[in-house]
């Protein structure tokens, strides 16, 4: 029988700490970078307990999903995939699988409802008790365990082994939680109100970081903007732009990036902070979501089509050769033909180097969910190729601009496609194919040879 507990209030009883020496682990990752740097932890507290990592599902003796439920088709995929498993689990009974993640949160307990032969189900911040909800699952049967609203800063663990895929680049959580109440939004439910980490123990992981090889940290949070309004450190509250500029002060840190602001807070500070912090590179992910005035009021979103586009201005007019990205929803609920077309001319407007454009989904629990006018997918179909084909132009000319120019990359690795060439990566996040091998984490110059619509070639100079 499923036992179910909140973080913080009396649950499940103690278990004997044992080790799983020899056995292996895979793990599957949906969503954004915050599941990724989760799953990094996940996978360093199995590694600690004795397991290894595998790279398919057949091979391990433990499977974890790590879930994502921001939109619709991330439940359509957990659910197809767990009813995958099920086979497996036939074949070898002490075959264990857990699920944690905002699914797991969201659907608590109708995980194991629909799919029985889940052995723990694990919620967004209880990442740290995974090793003792496997123990427990072994000595008395399939466990949820999820976090409750008495959450504080000093529930957010801190120190956790964690299983990189990079060795010289790494994400840190400044916050979790959300406490903004945009109507698309699920997050806010499945990760809670806001917390910030004490900028102490953000600079101490990343020295640690450092002192092991990390050149490049990004910086994690719903909204790193608000980041520090919640402490009070001696009557002084950290504001981000601060957190910035200490964080450039680490040596070794040759790169800062982060993720993902908001709008409605973004306050020249930061932009301040980012020209006068030499690692802080020249990029920013800027959420515009809708350029309609009135759908954005509907979504909550806190700012104008002008007002967005005015912040964007400022920016670029403090730091130098700024590149830009954002996200687009495409069919919000009462979106008409007006309202797209808007999102298209501040599209236009803005010239993001690269977006992240979604056709909207409904989420359970979410106010747009309950919405009237519910756009139909024909129509946001048609509107949403209309927005790639803009955005493909306009990426692809941004691109262009790079042609003859010089620029830092980072290598991250061989390209996919031909072993000979290097993936890097410029300081403004575009992908630069180089002739050559080199070890990831190598940064030299380049000089832009060629655009093409998602990638620029280089070569070095001297």
């Amino acid at each position: 029988m499923t036992q179910v507990t909140a973080l913080g209030m009396p649950g499940i009883k103690e278990v004997r700490p044992r080790t799983r020496e020899g056995q292996r682990f895979f793990i599957r990752t949906f969503g954004c970078q915050m599941n990724a740097h989760d799953t990094e932890r996940i996978a360093g507290l199995l590694e600690s307990d004795g397991m290894r990592a595998v790279d398919s599902a057949e091979a391990a003796d433990l499977i974890v999903l790590n879930t994502c439920t921001i939109r619709e088709n991330a439940d359509t995929k957990l659910y197809g995939y767990l009813g995958s498993l099920k086979r497996f689990k036939i074949e070898n009974p002490d075959l264990r699988i857990a699920v944690g993640g905002c699914a797991a949160q969201k659907d608590r307990d109708m995980i194991q409802e629909r799919a029985g032969w889940v052995d723990v189900v694990f919620g967004t911040h209880n990442v740290h008790r995974v090793i003792d909800l496997l123990d427990h699952a072994e000595e008395w049967g399939p466990i949820t365990e999820i976090w409750d609203e008495t959450r504080t800063v000093t529930d957010i663990p801190s120190g956790l082994p964690v299983l990189r895929e990079s060795d010289h680049s790494a994400w840190v959580t400044i916050t979790i939680g959300c406490n903004n109440s945009c109507t698309f939004c699920i997050v806010p439910i499945v990760r809670g109100r806001e917390i910030s980490r004490r900028p102490g123990d953000v600079i101490r992981e990343i020295e640690a970081l450092a002192s092991t090889g990390v050149k490049e940290i990004t910086l994690l949070g719903q909204n790193v903007n608000s980041y520090g309004r919640d402490l009070d450190l001696n009557g002084h509250k950290p504001l981000f732009s601060d957190l910035l500029r200490r964080v450039g002060e680490v040596a070794g840190i040759e790169r800062i990036r982060y993720t993902s602001p908001h709008p409605k807070d973004f306050r020249e500070d930061v932009a301040l902070a980012m020209a006068e912090t030499e690692a802080v590179c020249e990029q920013i992910h800027f959420p515009l979501q809708s350029g309609s005035d009135r759908v954005l009021a509907a979504m909550h979103r806190g700012y104008t089509a002008e007002r967005f586009l005015e912040k964007l201005e400022m920016m670029r007019s403090i730091v130098k050769d700024l590149a830009a990205s954002t996200d687009v929803i495409v069919g919000f609920p009462g979106e008409t033909e007006e309202d797209f077309e808007a999102t298209l001319a501040v599209v236009e407007a803005a010239r993001f180097d690269n977006a992240f454009m979604f056709q909207f989904s409904p989420r359970p629990g979410t106010p747009a969910a309950e919405m009237q006018h519910q756009v139909d997918r024909d129509t946001i179909q048609q509107r949403f190729d209309r927005l790639v084909a803009l955005q493909n132009r306009i990426t692809f000319e941004r691109n262009q601009e790079q042609v003859g120019t010089i620029s830092e990359v980072m290598v991250e690795g061989p390209s996919k496609r031909d072993g000979s060439v290097a993936a890097t990566r410029t300081r403004g996040n575009r992908l630069v194919h180089v002739v050559g091998t080199w070890e990831p984490g190598t940064m030299y110059n380049v000089e832009i040879t060629r655009a093409a619509p998602h990638y620029l070639d280089g070569s070095t100079v001297s």
